[in-house]
Order: C-alpha cells, then sequence, then structure tokens
C-alpha cells in the first residue's frame, strides 16, 4: 500500500511511525509534515492544503488510503470530497465531524440520546449567557463552541470570573467565530481519561485508553494546551469500567449519529471524566489525540494500515476490543517557553541522536533548516518511552528530555504522577 498521512503535528508522525511497521505499506508520503516524519515518509510541499491539489496528488501518486489528522479538514468536508471521487479516506465526512465542529451540537445530541455529561446550557446572546452564570452561582467550564485549537474550555471559579471569560470569547472574540455561541456546563468531579474507538460506519474497535495532561503548569494548573503529555493505559480505566463505558456511551454514541443520519466512519476521540456517578463525557473529537496517540499506537499489538484501510472499506465484522502489549507507554511534551501564549521559533534542537533504548522522539513542531532541525512550534516534541511499569516508562522520558535541548524549553515534571500514585506507587 502507498499511504499519505496529512497533517505536520506529532499526532502525524506517531501515525506514520506506527503504519511504518506494516508488511503490507510500500510507501508513505506525508503533507505537509515536519522534520521527523520526512525520515519514514516523503514529506510533500503544497503550498496550502487545497482539496483539488490534494486530489491531484492522490490520483497521480496511485494512493490507496489518505489518513487526515486534523479536525479542520474533515469539519471543511474533505473526507466527502474523497468519497466522491471514488478514494479511500480514514476520516469522518463534514455531518459526522460537526460532534467536534459544534460542542453545542454534541451537547444537545448527548442529552438527546441520554449519554451521560455534565448538565449545560448553550448560548449565542451573551447577556443571557451571563444571566445563566450569575444564577448557576458556583464553579462552571465556559466552552467555545467552535474550534479552538483544543484551547476553548476555560474554567470559571466563580460568576465574577465567568463574565470575563464570556466577554473574551463572545465580545472581544478572542477564539474568532468559535465564540460566536458558547456552552456553559457544570464543573464535574473526577479523574480524566480518554478512549478511542475506530468505526467503520457498521462496528467499532476500541484502542487502548489514555490519560492526557492539558494544564501548562504541573499540578493542572493554568490555561488549557493541546496537552503536555499523555499515558497509557489509564489505570482507572479496568475491565469492568470499560464495559460500562462500551454500554452506556460508545455504542450510544455511535448510533446517535447513525440515527441523526451522520453514520460515522473514522476515529471517535471520547474524552471521559471519572465521576462518583460514573463515567461522563467532557467532549467528543473527530479524529486521534494529541498527544494521546503517541503512546496508543505503539501500546496497540496489531497493524494499523489493515484497520484504517478496513475501516475505510467498512470490512469490520463485529465491534471488539484490539489487542494490546502489556507495556506503559508515556509521552512528555517538550514546549518552547510561552506556550500557549506567544512563543519564539527557530531555535536549534540539540541532541536528537541521544535516544535511549525502548524510548523515542516524536516530532510535533520541527522543521529542517540546513542541516539542523529547529523549532517552529509551541509543542516541540514528544518523548515517548515503554516500561513494564508506569514509573519505568515515566523515568525514561524524563531521562532522555535531560539530553535534548533547545532555547526556553519547557515541560511539566508531573506528567504520570497521577496514574504512578493510583497505582499504589509513591
Amino acid at each position: 500500500m502507498k499511504i499519505l498521512v496529512v497533517g505536520s503535528g506529532g499526532r502525524e508522525h506517531s501515525i506514520l511511525s506506527k503504519l511504518n511497521e506494516s508488511e503490507a505499506v510500500e510507501k508513505l508520503f506525508c503533507l505537509p509534515g515536519n522534520a521527523g516524519t520526512g525520515e519514514i515518509a516523503e514529506n510533500v510541499d503544497l503550498s496550502n492544503l487545497e482539496i483539488d491539489k490534494l486530489i491531484e496528488f492522490v490520483k497521480i501518486k496511485n494512493i490507496d488510503l489518505t489518513v487526515i489528522g486534523p479536525e479542520q479538514p474533515l469539519i471543511d468536508g474533505y473526507a466527502d470530497r474523497f468519497k466522491k471521487e471514488g478514494l479511500n479516506v480514514f476520516g469522518p465526512e463534514s455531518k459526522a465531524a460537526l460532534i467536534e465542529g459544534s460542542k453545542a451540537f454534541s451537547k444537545d445530541l448527548m442529552q438527546k440520546y441520554n449519554i451521560p455529561t455534565a448538565k449545560y446550557q448553550n448560548f449565542v446572546d451573551f447577556d443571557k449567557a451571563v444571566s445563566f452564570a450569575k444564577e448557576m452561582n458556583s464553579d462552571m467550564w465556559i466552552k467555545a463552541s467552535g474550534l479552538a485549537a483544543g484551547k476553548g474550555a476555560v474554567y470559571a471559579s466563580d460568576p465574577d470570573k465567568a463574565y470575563e471569560i464570556l466577554k473574551s470569547m463572545m465580545v472581544d472574540k478572542e477564539f474568532g467565530e468559535a465564540g460566536n455561541e458558547v456552552v456553559i456546563e457544570e464543573n464535574m468531579t473526577g479523574e480524566e481519561a480518554s478512549i478511542f474507538a475506530v468505526s467503520d460506519g457498521n462496528y467499532y474497535k476500541v484502542l487502548p485508553s489514555a490519560q492526557d495532561h492539558k494544564a501548562i503548569f504541573d499540578g493542572d494548573r493554568g490555561p488549557n494546551t493541546g496537552g503536555m503529555g499523555s499515558y497509557s493505559p489509564a489505570p482507572i480505566i479496568n475491565d469492568e469500567l470499560l464495559k460500562e463505558i462500551e454500554e452506556k456511551i460508545i455504542s450510544p454514541s455511535f448510533e446517535a449519529m447513525k440515527s441523526e443520519n451522520r453514520t460515522y466512519k473514522g476515529v471517535l476521540f471520547i474524552g471521559l471524566m471519572i465521576t462518583p456517578e460514573g463515567p461522563k463525557v467532557i467532549e467528543y473529537n473527530c479524529r486521534f489525540g494529541d498527544p494521546e496517540t503517541q503512546v496508543i499506537l505503539p501500546k496497540f499489538d496489531g497493524d494499523l494500515a489493515d484497520l484504517l484501510m478496513k475501516a475505510a472499506k467498512s470490512e469490520f465484522t463485529k465491534n471488539e476490543i484490539l489487542p494490546m502489549k502489556s507495556d506503559h507507554y508515556l509521552c512528555l511534551v517538550l514546549a518552547s517557553g510561552g506556550y500557549p501564549g506567544s512563543y519564539a521559533k527557530g531555535h536549534v534542537i540539540e541532541g536528537l541522536n541521544n535516544i535511549e533504548e525502548n524510548s523515542s522522539v516524536i516530532h510535533a513542531g520541527t522543521k529542517k533548516d540546513g542541516e539542523n532541525v529547529v523549532t517552529s512550534g509551541g509543542r516541540v516534541l514528544g518523548i515517548v518511552s515503554q516500561g513494564s511499569t508506569l514509573k519505568e516508562s515515566k523515568d525514561r522520558s524524563y531521562k532522555m528530555a535531560e539530553q535534548i535541548d533547545f532555547r526556553d524549553k519547557y515541560y511539566r515534571y508531573d506528567i504520570g504522577d497521577k496514574g504512578i500514585k493510583r497505582y499504589g506507587i509513591e
């Protein structure tokens, strides 16, 4: 097979790394890619991600499968166009991708089909939103309904803070049009986890669980980022809880979309809060998560090329949990100083050849500059390590992090600690 992966981040490098293990893969392409993807795939330099040029390239190169990494092209209907052209594509059509494109839509879907989630209301009127926040008189989450690069969910400790956030989103347009409609929801208590299920439109297959760390600072403090680290499996999700999540959330979510004439084909990323009342949905995403992909794909003990192609061609035969390795995997994100705010680019990255055994470096915000690899994004690298225990994988990732350097390098020091403590290790 010849496979094209669309995107340029750590998620795409991780997908390519797993595809590269498949004996069925003849050649890999990445558009536009980064310095890391260029080591295992042919990076395709198109000036912009224009659908006509993309389709033309796929036909000229006789590419068998295109995997669309980011959410925006999916919401913009790229998968629809591929299917219209008779080309194999992994990713949901635009009407199904709306499950991420509109938080208001997804919350209404959950309410309509009794899928457990936080209590909420949607607003397009600023004054009404402020009034509702005052009535709640408690802490809450305020979320831009549209796409905001993973940063559109903001915690409000009280109605006064809620007013400031609502003004920045709805009046000052901090997130542009994404904040034209907002969701205000109760603050759920518990522990977060992520589940990914790959669907062919008829059946689904469940990938390993993971836990992400979105806040920029240790102790889950500070503003949300795209993700500062992750690990798999999430120890809070045991077999019994996974069965409950399947019955109450995964299966009903796919059935709900089918009932709405939005049949879902692709990977559904379900962000969960494990509350005292049971698992509840925080949000849906219509693509693989980043940095969760960096840990769930190495743990998946199977052929990713075969899985994605069968999903694209609707060739699954039953619902099932996929085979997994027994090891633990941890990804530590090395970010540019200042992220998720403003940050500098173009700093030379040193020490990329200092790779420890059972570890790998996943490129996210990098590019080639002559002979050098330099920073080109907020999240620069992901250090992924495996171990027989979560602590072992953490120790390996942090050891490597010390050996790789670039100006203003920043990372959290507590990635994995919550899981390690849950395993009973202090």
